[in-house]
């Protein structure tokens, strides 16, 4: 009966720390862009610039 006791101890435990590290993240801002993520696979990928080096050929 006392492991019971133990072991509802400990999972309270643990289940604090994942509720404080939760709460944590939510506090420094890491859930605060919802909106991005579900349309990135939208956007475009920007175009490449063209080089501006001159190629110099020499004809023989």
């Amino acid at each position: 009966m006392s492991v019971l006791f133990l072991l509802i101890g400990t999972s309270i435990l643990i289940a604090g720390a994942f509720l404080a590290a939760f709460l944590f993240s939510v506090n420094e801002g890491q859930f605060d862009d919802d909106y991005t993520p579900s349309v990135r696979m939208l956007f475009d990928n920007p175009a490449e610039q063209p080089s501006t080096e001159k190629i110099t050929t020499t004809n023989k």
